[in-house]
């Protein structure tokens, strides 16, 4: 029966990788494969309907809440100039300056990471980034590189991604973030080598050489003006809270929405800008949104009795217990969570890190290093993530030329995760 499940988890992946079925969708599906194989009820405990979809679905509700209020956040940042500002600032600051000016849009790009993944935090720091970069000489890839690179240095200290991997792996908050705390300076390391090393290695590019970047209209905030200089801490406000004064997700995020609106509304347009950045953050969460549903669903699936014990032996046989090969072996693994590859923790790489820790294979927190590691990658260099699309695409290049130039520095971030994680937890 183990085999049997494998070949179906198999079959996602293809669906997935072929774009036969929107990844939400083939989980589902996948789940409820995964749940019939193993011989779920269709009623009951351990059951189809009410342990896979009726307890499944809303498994991951903390992360979907985390998630539209980083959204709402980002909207904020956006709306208010407060992103547009920061990275304005730096660029003033850089001037001529190529390198000065990538690490600059570098340190904004960590910045938003913290708040919101994904597209929006690659828009919020590369509309105004991307096309400054170019202006000083700065490649097209690199550009893009360097909003991606920065977005995943933030990315240990984005508030819902603990959130996320504290619910899926049943990890409380503080486990989770002691790991992100040594997983952050790979990551930032990782960063600043690619900006001092990507913009060094062709040179200048003259402006005259490139095609125009598209610009994008001005927005009220830059039309009237900087955000003032006070809302530019916004972005620290639920870092500070979580980090340091060990505040919980949820409220954390909240204190940075009243902190930006305070900071930059005027009282009477408050309630209206209020509505207006929480319905656009409700556009932006609704993907994520549906991908966790649908990953709830798969994780509820993989954890039925009847699928670890028939997974258990065969997942147990090919990992490595050994802390050498347990580095070796994953790092050489990393590819796998690329183009929604089966390694991918917001895909079939949730169930996998399910089965991992059902089974007993790994502890809870080995799992979790696992995870995080593959992530640093994904959220960079997979052709097929949105950031990185948005990103290629603005800077006028491919998809496939940003991965090219930045999978071997996201390698390093993994190798760097999975020492940490076979040195402290195994």
């Amino acid at each position: 029966m183990g085999v049997v499940i494998l070949l179906i988890m198999a079959a996602g992946v293809a669906a997935m990788l072929s774009r036969k079925l929107p990844t939400a969708f083939a989980l589902v599906l996948l789940a409820l494969a995964i749940a019939l194989v193993s011989g779920a009820p269709p009623t009951g405990e351990n059951s189809l309907l009410d342990t896979v979809l009726q307890e499944g679905a809303p498994a991951l509700a903390a992360t979907m809440i985390a998630i539209l209020l980083g959204s709402w956040l980002g909207r904020l940042l956006d709306e208010t100039g407060i992103a547009g500002t920061l990275v304005r600032k730096i660029v003033e600051f850089g001037g001529d300056r190529p390198v000065v000016v990538a690490l600059g849009v570098l340190a904004v790009s960590t910045l938003v990471g913290t708040v919101t993944g994904s597209a929006p935090a690659a828009m919020l720091a590369g509309i105004i980034g991307i096309p400054a970069m170019i202006a000083v000489g700065i490649p097209k890839v690199t550009a893009a590189g360097t909003i991606l690179m920065g977005i995943a240095a933030g990315m240990p200290f984005e508030l819902p991604v603990w959130q996320f991997f504290s619910s899926a792996l049943e990890l409380p908050i503080p486990t989770v973030r002691g790991f992100m705390i040594k997983l952050f300076p790979f990551a930032l390391a990782a960063a600043v080598l690619f900006v001092l090393i990507e913009t060094r290695r062709k040179g200048v590019e003259h402006a005259w050489s490139l095609k125009s970047v598209p610009e994008k209209p001005l927005s009220r905030r830059q039309r009237l003006g900087d955000a003032p200089w006070y809302a530019l801490l916004t972005p620290a406000v639920p870092l500070i809270l979580a980090l340091g004064l060990e505040v919980a997700i949820v409220p954390s995020l909240l204190a940075g929405v009243v902190y930006a609106l305070v900071t930059t509304t005027r009282p009477g347009e408050m309630n209206k800008r209020l509505l207006r950045t929480l319905y656009s953050g409700f556009e932006t969460a609704a993907a994520p949104i549906v991908l966790f549903i649908a990953i709830g669903i798969l994780l509820a699936a993989v954890k039925l009795p009847g699928a670890v014990e028939a997974l258990a032996p065969l997942v147990k046989a090919v990992s490595p217990q050994n802390p050498v090969l347990f580095v070796l072996v994953f790092t050489l693994l990393v590819p796998l969570c690329l183009y929604r590859g089966p390694l991918n923790v917001f895909g079939l790489g949730a169930g996998i890190a399910g089965v991992l820790i059902a089974a007993g294979i790994y502890p809870a927190v080995a799992v979790l290093g696992l995870a995080t590691s593959y992530n640093q990658v994904f959220g960079v260099a997979d052709p097929t993530s949105t950031q990185t699309v948005w990103s290629a695409q603005y800077a006028g290049v491919t998809p496939q030329q940003v991965m090219a130039r930045t999978l071997p520095y996201v390698w390093l971030v993994a190798l760097g995760g999975f020492t940490v994680t076979a040195a402290t937890y195994l």
